[in-house]
């Protein structure tokens, strides 16, 4: 794979790409956003809205263009422009002409026609795939203080699947999250959800009404970030351990570059370096380890979600279907059981019903030596 071109100079701080399209050189994050601040007026970065004249004016003035001009301009590139029906109808937005020259539309086309021959309808994966960030564009606070400052980086975050997920652990993000610069890593660690977390821990086929006293997430706490070199841990708790230690004694045993350590709860966005692109690690629950992708880092605009008590704001989850009963195939696994002898497999999953009316007679005591675990499917949190 060819290298890109390098920057010259050594102490950059704006993005260079290492390799093309894959990942940036280092740098960081705080620098990165204050290179622009001096670059950019600040109008060029302010939430005010010029007005129309304004703004043509300014456009003309900075592509030395006459008025004539820039109103011949505003003609050709006028929405109107790509009108592919007569004014006065009302167009059908399901509908896509046959004979566009548009390729967003070529490509649209392509894929409805690809779905009426599968006779493949529209479920609710595709009616809100970008309902999270449809919600929030544009959105502004109800109190001036709640206002995200102006100049504010903004990062676009993909977190993937934990490593046993093989089925999309190179495909595609579970979540994707936008974080401003002030925050720390320690949110983005709380902004997290993984299926992981939630698991029970412990087997209740002698007790299943009773509920356990916590899930993963509560008695676990401990958890890491690792970017560029340095392992930032979760130690907000006094339960919470250094769960990094073990893989830098082990680098340092074999003679690897040191590794460092810090805080993530004292490590916001802005004092980061990173590669924008590059794979990074968050590892919870001890072994539960996720790949952390930066794919963006920008100043905020106008229309961007203004809100600063919404981040970190999710715009994207991935859905995954939900794993049915084994007996029933209607509702939702709750249960697993293994040594089943009333499983048609094993391990077996069960919802709550029909676990119960298979394993337990009439007053609730137990039928057989199975074993019973509380199941979380990830399917239940789309």
């Amino acid at each position: 794979m060819a290298a890109s071109k390098c920057s010259t100079d050594p102490n950059t701080n704006i993005p260079d790409y290492e390799y093309t399209d894959v990942n940036t050189h280092i740098f960081h994050i705080g620098s990165f956003r204050n290179e622009w601040l001096n670059r950019l007026k600040p109008s060029n970065y302010s939430y005010q809205q010029e007005d129309e004249d304004t703004f043509d004016a300014n456009f003309a003035k900075e592509m030395g263009i006459s008025a004539e001009t820039m109103t011949d301009l505003k003609s050709i590139c006028s929405l109107d422009s790509l009108r592919c029906h007569p004014e006065d109808e009302q167009p059908d937005t399901e509908v896509v002409p046959p004979d566009s020259t548009l390729r967003t539309l070529v490509q649209r086309k392509k894929k409805q026609d690809h779905r009426a021959s599968l006779k493949i309808s529209k479920n609710r994966h595709d009616l809100y795939a970008d309902e999270l960030e449809r919600l929030t564009v544009g959105r502004k606070p109800e109190a001036v203080t709640d206002m995200v400052p102006e100049g504010e980086v903004i990062l676009t975050i993909n977190v993937y699947y934990p490593a046993i997920y093989e089925k999309f652990i190179y495909s595609r993000p579970h979540i994707t999250l936008l974080m401003t610069g002030s925050h720390s890593l320690a949110e983005l660690r709380d902004a997290i959800c993984c299926v992981s977390d939630l698991q029970v821990c412990g087997e209740f086929s002698n007790t299943p009404d009773i509920a356990p006293d916590f899930i993963s997430k509560d008695h676990y706490k401990s958890a890491f970030f690792f970017f560029e070199g340095v392992f930032y841990n979760d130690m907000r708790y006094p339960e919470c351990q250094d769960i990094s230690m073990t893989t830098i004694e082990w680098a340092k045993a074999h003679k690897f570059p040191p590794y460092s350590q810090a805080k993530m709860e004292d490590t916001r966005f802005m004092d980061l370096k990173v590669k924008v692109g590059f794979p990074y690690l968050y590892c919870h629950q001890g072994d539960c380890e996720h790949l952390v992708i930066i794919t963006d880092v920008r100043l905020s605009h106008k229309v961007d979600c203004l809100d600063k008590k919404l981040y970190p704001l999710l715009t994207h989850k991935h859905r995954v279907i939900t794993q049915k009963c084994a007996v029933c195939h209607v509702f939702i696994g709750r249960w697993f059981t293994t040594n089943d002898q009333f499983a048609p497999s094993d391990p077996c999953l069960f919802c709550d019903k029909c676990f119960r009316m298979l394993h337990y007679d009439a007053q609730g005591n137990k039928l057989g030596d199975f074993l019973a675990y509380p199941f979380v499917d990830p399917g239940a949190f789309n």
